[in-house]
């Protein structure tokens, strides 16, 4: 009962009720007359007028906007639309009969209203026009923005076609913008109008011609304070309450009801109560039989302890049986000393590694100091060629100059003049011949020496060409190397492929994980979770996901801080493996509308198989696998990417051949990429890496012979060209002997008339000259020894550090044969341990199966002996067989049954005890459990009433206090007053000049003025109530152009400040004066033709 009355209470349809005011004025017209509002005095009026949106500045405008409307075969029309409503203003002009209120009728038709609300019709069947079947009304609302209704099925717009038939039956068609029908029922409307905030009832929302009326000219105060609570939604709430107190009343009506029931059910279990415990024959035979059943019971207990016993023999007799076990012990520790070995090759490996890194950073070093040193070295060389060659320079002047002296000294005056001229002459003709000659010579010995650089710059440039293509084949042979290397280690583990330390990272990140070192146990190597559908794609795959590989992926940066740690021991900092941070999620990201679908061409998320969604949420973030297509041939993915427009979403291509293909360009992988990661068969690499290594060591070979070849030849070039320019030296030596013998010998003559004196003073000055260059010179050649000992000093060094590497190099060839070894040797006995431990696990399966007989045959005989407990607590030996005891107790059993025919069944007798106890004992459970339901509700209820009456005086309010501010533009002044104790609204209005009468009944204004108040009231309701579109008929119909133009300022004022809110205003009146605007859009309707009944639409 408790629940049926809960449910009916939580089940009743409540409509959204939201609530709006802005702020408040800033000065108010104080009147003589006093405005009142019953029990308000505790009210605070600030409070009550702040601004408080049910819509979002986001939201409001992108829902519940009418855009457009469509009549067909309605009233007195054939056809009116479509009109397209503007989002903000709108103004519907026309003259009577020209489809005005059709349209508002429509609009409350179209949003699933009733005949009785549009107050043109008792029935649907009254608005078809005569002599047509049925009549149309699609009316689309806009569906934008964040909170828009099922914006993934809809779309941007709902269109609602209702069909009205001539016999008063609607039908309901609600469509997606596409126009799909998505929904027929009337559920689904009122959703959308509840999830709108769109009350179709309501005359704020809504306003026709007649309903204005009624409350213009309505003496009944009760009538305006049922309007007010009806435009405030106040009075749905009011119902609500009503219900809940109605449905209360029933659920306690319900509550005494089962508690008369509760009186019966007590009295039958008073009755069962009374029978069970008259219960009190057969109790020496039932005693006798069980006592039969506890002898029977252990009976069978001793025959399943003796099936126990034999098979606890057979057990122990082939546990004692320790052959496998220590064949398997010796196997493992012979397993563990090669591992062991294995291990420390490999510690040995990675500090010659080390070691040669050192060494090779050293050598760099030296070299580059070298090099510094050579230049310096050959700087100071050519210093003291230099000095060298000055001495030598002066030591030949000095030697002219003493010849001249001494030749002077000696000269005898003037005799023989004439012959020595005239052998001068002939010697420096001689000499001039033997000049031209070596001139020549030197020529040719020029031109040797240049061709002989060139042959030589050209050796050197192959040299270095080889020397380079020898050490892109020796790195290459490396990589092939190690490559071989991790394929072999990757035989007994295939996670070695990602590196020498993966397997023991992942145990340790294990051993972190139960430690609970980690919130999320991280993921990865990413390539070892993932297989391939078909493994001639490998190349490709790898080629888009190469950097991803290795990568593993933390829930959160706390996991990625402890597998940094964790990494630090096994990969060297630079080289460790890439950490991406994602949430972790149970599925796998929704890419159908943004990945690229081809017919012929799979994406890599579709060739893949990936068993964990967040590796493939990991790579759709990082790397969008979806987006990427996989084509064997690399025309075709020219073809497809750059020939034409390249498929939607798609962003790249790979080939098999591992190019990568772009709309604007390609690239092509410089080296043939070889599969790493994702290769199938560890033998056929192993074997193709083999061949590849032994075909780069044979091409290294082949390398190195050339290079040989070629040093020696640029060997012999360069002792050539040092001979040639050994004698171009000599030769312009002896062209500077010649030039001097003739110089000497041209100036003789005049050499004969200088002073002696004079000459002696030069040679004295060149002897000067000579000494301090010989100064240079030593001190140049101590520098240039010195330079010479440091580039000799360099040079062991580095010769020292050569054969170090050498010796290294030689080293870690041996350690890598070594370690093949091992690994082999490891894999072999591994192979052995795992035939001894399949040996060991079927001898152990078999004991597993003997002792799994044992332990069914003793939860038997448990079974049998916690059963005879259960009969008999006390052991028993049985003297008689389990036959004879069985005998006995049928016998028995057949004796009680023959007696209890007559006294009735027990067991019938007890079942119906309990049965009755436990009815009573529900029923009453049930009955405590409503009352305390019904206590509880009156609680939430006397809240309800106190907060429904707080908002009333907030709402009735700021009404008030609006509609006296409306009411100033008109210069008048008035007044509301509600009396929520007697239901009832009064408004009082005085015109301008009469504010001192005492008349106030708005029965004294004119029309118009009493239009223009019921355009305050209307106003004041939308300031406090909230709905995406306000729509007013007629509301200036009974004004003069004064007021007219006072209540379309209002009008507009209003629709400006909630410029996300539509507004709808029907008038038969000229518009012209209205402002030019692009939020107002005016639609003026034709009048009415009789004949052909078309209202044809012109928008301004």
């Amino acid at each position: 009962m408790q629940g049926n009355g809960f449910e009916h209470i939580c089940t009743m349809n409540k409509r959204k009720s939201n609530v709006q005011s802005l702020p408040k004025p800033s000065k108010i017209c104080r009147t003589e007359d006093t405005t009142h509002v019953q029990d308000e005095d505790d009210f605070d009026e600030d409070g009550g007028l702040h601004q408080e949106h049910s819509f979002s500045t986001s939201s409001a405008g992108d829902i519940g906007v009418i855009e457009s409307i469509t009549l067909k075969n309605f009233m007195s029309h054939h056809l009116l639309g479509p009109f397209q409503f503007g989002p903000n203003v709108n103004f519907i002009v026309g003259n009577n009969g020209s489809g005005k209120s059709a349209i508002l009728t429509a609009l409350i038709v179209g949003l699933g209203g009733k005949a009785t609300t549009t107050n043109r019709g008792a029935s649907l069947k009254s608005f078809v026009k005569y002599g047509e079947s049925s009549a149309e009304v699609t009316v689309k609302l806009r569906n934008r923005g964040s909170d828009a209704y099922k914006g993934d099925t809809y779309g941007d717009c709902i269109s609602i076609e209702q069909r009205i038939t001539s016999d008063g039956c609607r039908t309901c068609k609600i469509k997606n913008k596409p126009g799909h029908i998505v929904s027929t029922k009337k559920e689904e409307l009122t959703a959308i109008l509840d999830h709108f905030n769109i009350q179709v009832d309501n005359p704020v929302s809504i306003l026709n011609q007649e309903m204005s009326k009624q409350f213009l000219h309505s003496k009944s105060e009760a009538d305006k304070y049922k309007f007010f609570m009806k435009a405030t939604l106040l009075e749905q709430m009011k119902r609500d309450y009503i219900h809940i107190k109605q449905t209360k009343a029933v659920t306690r009506d319900q509550v005494e009801r089962q508690e008369e029931c509760l009186k019966d059910l007590r009295q039958l279990f008073l009755q069962k109560k009374e029978k069970y415990e008259s219960l009190s024959a057969l109790e020496n035979m039932k005693q006798t039989l069980e006592d039969l059943k506890k002898k029977m019971a252990w009976c069978l207990v001793r025959e399943k302890e003796w099936q126990v016993q034999q098979l606890k023999e057979e057990i122990d007799k082939e546990q004692n049986n320790r052959a496998f076990e220590e064949k398997l012990l010796l196997c493992q520790s012979k397993v563990t000393l090669a591992e062991k070995k294995l291990r420390d090759n490999q510690q040995k490996l990675e500090r010659v590694k080390e070691e040669e890194e050192r060494l090779a950073e050293e050598s760099r070093k030296i070299k580059e100091e070298v090099k510094l040193k050579s230049k310096a070295q050959k700087s100071q060389e050519v210093v003291y060629f230099r000095a060298e060659n000055k001495l030598k320079q002066l030591e030949k002047e000095q030697c002219l100059f003493q010849e001249r002296i001494h030749k002077i000294s000696n000269s005898n005056g003037g005799r023989n003049r004439e012959s020595e001229h005239a052998q001068r002459i002939k010697k420096i003709s001689a000499l001039r011949n033997q000049l031209e000659k070596l001139g020549t010579e030197s020529i040719e010995l020029n031109q040797e020496i240049k061709e002989k650089q060139q042959a030589l710059f050209k050796g050197r440039e192959e040299y270095d060409k080889l020397s380079m293509e020898e050490k892109n084949i020796q790195v290459s042979l490396e990589t092939k190397l190690k490559r071989k290397n991790q394929l072999t280690a990757s035989r007994s583990n295939r996670l070695r492929r990602f590196g020498d330390r993966m397997p023991e990272l992942l145990e340790s990140i294990d051993k972190a994980y139960a430690q609970g070192r980690f919130i999320k146990k991280p993921v990865g190597p990413i390539g070892a979770c993932i297989s391939l559908k078909d493994p001639s794609l490998a190349v490709a795959v790898e080629s888009c996901l190469r950097s991803f590989m290795k990568t593993f992926c933390c829930d959160n940066y706390k996991d990625e801080r402890v597998l940094q740690e964790l990494m630090s021991p096994h990969f060297p900092r630079g080289c460790r493996p890439q950490i991406m941070v994602c949430p972790f999620t149970d599925c796998v990201y929704n890419v159908q509308s943004r990945g690229v679908h081809h017919p012929e061409f799979p994406s890599v998320l579709d060739i893949l198989i990936i068993n964990n969604p967040v590796i493939t949420n990991c790579l759709i973030d990082m790397r969008s696998i979806e987006c990427i297509l996989i084509i064997r041939e690399n025309a075709v993915a020219r073809r497809l990417m750059q020939g034409g427009r390249p498929p939607r979403n798609c962003r790249e291509v790979f080939t098999a051949e591992g190019d990568q293909v772009f709309t604007n360009r390609t690239y092509t992988p410089e080296r043939e990429v070889i599969v790493k990661y994702l290769g199938g068969d560890p033998e056929a690499e192993i074997r193709l890496v083999q061949s590849e290594v032994e075909n780069h060591q044979a091409q290294l070979s082949r390398f190195q012979l050339h290079l040989s070849s070629v040093k020696q030849d640029i060997q012999s070039m360069e002792e050539k060209l040092r001979s040639v320019f050994i004698a171009c030296k000599r030769n312009q030596e002896s062209i500077n002997r010649v030039k001097a013998s003739i110089t000497e010998l041209e100036n003789i003559e005049e050499s004969q008339t200088e002073d002696i004196s004079s000459l002696e003073e030069e040679a004295q000055e060149n002897e000067q000259k000579i000494e301090l260059e010989r100064k240079n010179v030593k001190e140049a050649q101590s520098e240039l020894e010195k330079h010479n000992k440091v580039l000799m000093e360099i040079d062991r060094k580095h010769q020292d550090m050569k054969n170090k590497r050498e010796q290294l190099t030689d080293e870690t060839e041996q350690l890598k044969e070594e370690q093949v070894k091992a690994a082999a040797e490891c894999s072999k006995l591994e192979q052995s341990l795992k035939i001894l431990e399949k040996k060991l696990k079927a001898h152990q399966d078999n004991i597993q199966a003997m002792r799994a007989e044992l332990g069914l045959k003793i939860e038997e005989k448990e079974d049998f002996e916690a059963k005879a407990r259960e009969i008999c607590p006390i052991p028993q030996r049985p003297d008689r067989s389990a036959e004879s005891i069985d005998t006995e107790i049928i016998r028995l059993r057949q004796k009680i049954s023959s007696q209890e025919s007559s006294h009735g069944n027990q067991e019938q007798v007890i079942r119906e005890y309990a049965e009755a106890h436990g009815n009573y004992k529900n029923k009453s459970g049930q009955v405590r459990d409503l009352k305390r339901f019904i206590d509880r509700l009156d609680n939430i209820m006397t809240d309800r009433q106190a907060r429904y009456k707080t908002l009333r005086r907030s709402l009735s309010v700021r009404c008030k206090l609006y509609f006296n501010n409306f009411l100033i533009k008109l210069h008048c002044c008035g007044s509301m007053m509600f009396d929520h104790n007697n239901e009832t609204l009064s408004i009082s209005v005085k015109p301008p000049g009469q504010e001192k009468d005492n008349i106030n009944d708005m029965r004294s204004l004119s029309g118009g003025e009493r239009s223009f108040s019921t355009v305050c009231f209307i106003l004041s309701l939308w300031e406090i109530t909230e709905s995406p579109f306000r729509c007013l008929d007629e509301f200036d119909v009974y004004m003069d152009m004064h007021n007219r133009r006072i209540s379309l300022d209002l009008l507009l004022e209003l629709s400006e400040r909630q410029h996300l809110r539509q507004f709808i205003f029907i008038t038969p009146q000229s518009t012209s004066s209205l402002p030019k605007s692009p939020h107002i859009k005016i639609h003026q309707l034709q009048d009415p033709e009789r004949e052909s009944e078309e209202a044809l639409q012109s928008t301004q």
